[in-house]
């Protein structure tokens, strides 16, 4: 069953915006300040964040500009594409409010480790959205597959804009009036 987003029983995922990772996909200012946009939302409307990184030795930390936003964020270091077969994402989900079953997922690559993971936290009943701007692959043919087939696995894909707007919901409120300026 689809229906719209709640910031009340959702979670924001950000997937390995890295260092190396962003060098080698396409648009990467776009995946970036989309990102950089659903974590100030998240942060305005109390919604968890959880950010990951994959093989942080190697692939280097997240991106600064992005680290600088996720300062109420649960991380975590990953070697696993699929976050929900790393223990460490499994134990830090359990501590997230029992309300929590959407996971609104952006990063990259979107045919790996956003792909992977949005099929495999559907598969363990949560219903992930993916952010269709706010993801990426080093081909953009790659980027085009993952968000079809998520498609055919009836995985909703949405612009940054399109969730931001869910999670708000009115224009009357404090929360509205402080993300405004940066949805102009």
């Amino acid at each position: 069953m689809i229906e719209l987003l709640d910031a009340k029983t959702s979670c924001l995922l950000i997937i390995d915006p890295q260092e190396r990772l962003m060098k080698a996909v396409e648009k990467p200012e776009k995946v970036v300040s989309n990102t950089i946009l659903l974590a100030k939302c998240a942060k305005t409307l109390n919604i968890p964040i959880v950010a990951t990184t994959q093989y942080k030795k190697g692939l280097g930390p997240i991106l600064s500009e992005i680290e600088t936003h996720l300062d109420t964020a649960l991380s975590l270091d990953k070697v696993e594409f699929d976050c929900f077969s790393n223990q460490e994402f499994k134990n830090l989900i359990e501590t997230l409010p029992v309300t929590i079953d959407k996971f609104v997922i952006c990063g990259v690559e979107a045919h790996i480790c956003v792909f992977q993971t949005a099929v495999s936290g559907m598969i363990k009943g949560f219903r992930p959205w993916v952010v269709t701007d706010a993801i990426s692959s080093r081909k953009k043919s790659n980027k085009k597959a993952a968000i079809r087939l998520l498609n055919n696995f009836s995985i909703p894909c949405a612009s940054t804009e399109m969730i931001i707007y869910q999670w708000l919901r009115r224009a009357d409120t404090p929360e509205f009036k402080a993300m405004l300026p940066d949805l102009k």
